[in-house]
């Protein structure tokens, strides 16, 4: 349980970075929607990170905490430091909302395995809040 929730730290800091990114270097005609979503997104995202980091202490594991360890396994790409238009914000965030997810179910399912429900109502949240935003951002791309 402490490598899934390892990896999904790893995921979510990149992936903070990533919309902080993107926040930053956003153009175009939904500008003035887009930057601010992303700004909501990536401190949702911060909260996030300290709950999973606190979650593995409390299950006895160790998080990790270095940005080299996060980068070594993460599996969403960082965004580059240029400007990017609005509908490619939009595909990678939903790419990523939707990688996050389907981590979060597998993590949810071990632990209910495990009868681990700390970590199991935690991942029922954390379903919840992706699954909504995903389906957003899905809607804006009709």
């Amino acid at each position: 349980m402490n490598n899934m929730l390892n990896q999904l730290l790893a995921d979510l800091n990149v992936l903070y970075r990533k919309l902080q990114n993107y926040h930053w270097n956003i153009k175009g005609k939904e500008f003035f929607v887009l930057h601010p979503k992303l700004e909501e997104y990536y401190d949702d995202v911060n909260k996030q990170i300290d709950e999973i980091a606190e979650l593995i202490l409390t299950i006895g594991g160790e998080p990790l905490g270095k940005l080299d360890d996060y980068l070594k396994i993460s599996k969403i790409q960082e965004a580059e430091n240029v400007k990017v238009c609005c509908d490619t914000v939009i595909k990678e965030v939903a790419k990523d909302f939707d990688y996050i997810v389907k981590q979060v179910i597998e993590i949810k399912k071990q632990a209910d395995n495990n009868e681990q429900y700390v970590v199991s109502t935690l991942m029922d949240e954390l379903i919840g809040d992706y699954s909504k935003n995903l389906w957003m951002l899905k809607q804006s791309m009709q």
